[in-house]
């Protein structure tokens, strides 16, 4: 292992400073993670001399890029401040109510007042009923066709449930 040091460790150690862009704490971990490998395959070591230091710069360019990819995936970012909330995105809820008043308005006119009493108003069947002077059997029925209208005029336009 003394003469794989003598050998080769100059040259592992200019390679790894290139490879870690002069970052000399980081080629120092580079060639002493290459130098331990090395030290666990002591095979690799009895090949000639340039294929021991193939060996050694491949193990080298290994863990500088192992490295790198590990520093990407836990960067972080630090501020004085928590990064504020997200703001609610309610541009689909604001498409769908386009797309559910355009429907309304191809509906009769008796069958967009029912709903719009019933669903949007928010009155009880007894309620509408006596507003609009008809019977709450009438109003149940208006109500049940005019979701079934409904509901084929926005299948027709692609919305599903």
């Amino acid at each position: 292992m003394r003469a794989l040091h003598d050998e080769h460790a100059p040259a592992l150690w200019s390679y790894a400073l290139r490879l870690t862009g002069g970052d000399r704490a980081r080629a120092e971990d580079v060639v002493q993670e290459t130098l331990l490998r090395a030290w666990r395959h002591p095979k690799v070591l009895d090949q000639s001399q340039r294929s021991a230091r193939a060996w050694l710069f491949t193990v080298a360019r290994r863990i500088a890029i192992d490295g790198w990819r590990s520093a990407a995936a836990r960067a972080e970012v630090s501020t004085d401040a928590p990064p504020e909330l997200a703001a609610p995105d309610d541009t689909e809820r604001a498409v769908q109510g386009w797309i559910v008043a355009d429907a309304l308005r191809e509906l009769s006119p008796r069958h967009r007042e029912v709903l719009a009493l019933c669903f949007f108003g928010g009155l009880s069947v007894a309620d509408a009923a006596a507003r609009l002077g008809v019977a709450e059997g009438t109003v149940k029925s208006r109500t049940h066709y005019a979701l079934r209208a409904l509901r084929l005029i926005l299948e027709e336009r692609g919305v599903t449930q």
